[in-house]
């Protein structure tokens, strides 16, 4: 979404046993939307303490019914089957955090949410999807890849697709603009 955005930026991965810090900060009983952000800022720090002169940007998103319950990457076929039929005719919302730090201190950070509306799904369906869409969607939170066949899951979305392809892009694209990374 960067490069497409003309957003000059180099990857890095930011090596934090992410697993972990998810798993305590929700036995703590944070907010799928408050991990996401923690999540964000943990890799974003890390990377910006090996690289204290740039903007470092650090993202994360998390899944969850409206419960709150949080739903996970599936393990296997048969657990996002599950996981469709489970989601089939009910909403969940999903938080995607962006946080820069610059010299290993966080200057700007943003959490969106999307509500997603899944439709009622056949069996006939579920099985179809997987078949087109295992083991691309073992990835992906939810089991859905939105700018694909994944888009077939849904009634209605309310929210940015940005932020369903996990980056609040247009809120990072005015905070660069203001800090003259891109021309404004």
């Amino acid at each position: 979404m960067l490069a497409a955005a003309g957003v000059p930026h180099e990857a890095m991965a930011a090596a934090v046993d992410e697993e972990s810090m998810k798993a305590g900060l929700r036995a703590e009983g944070v907010s799928p939307r408050n991990l996401a952000d923690a999540l964000a800022e943990l890799k974003a720090t890390k990377l910006s303490h090996r690289h204290p002169t740039d903007l470092v940007l650090g993202c994360d998103s998390t899944v969850a019914f409206e419960d709150g319950t949080m739903i996970d990457k599936a393990a296997s076929r048969e657990e996002q089957r599950d996981l469709l039929r489970r989601l089939s005719g009910t909403r969940h919302k999903l938080h995607s955090a962006a946080v820069i730090c610059e010299g290993g201190v966080p200057v700007w950070r943003h959490v969106d949410s999307a509500t997603l509306h899944v439709r009622a799904l056949s069996d006939a369906f579920i099985d179809g999807y997987m078949e087109a869409e295992w083991p691309a969607i073992g990835h992906c939170v939810g089991g859905y890849r939105i700018e694909g066949l994944g888009a077939q899951l849904f009634a209605r979305i309310e929210g940015s697709q940005f932020t369903i392809l996990g980056l609040p892009l247009l809120p990072l694209l005015d905070y660069l603009r203001t800090r003259g990374v891109i021309e404004s």
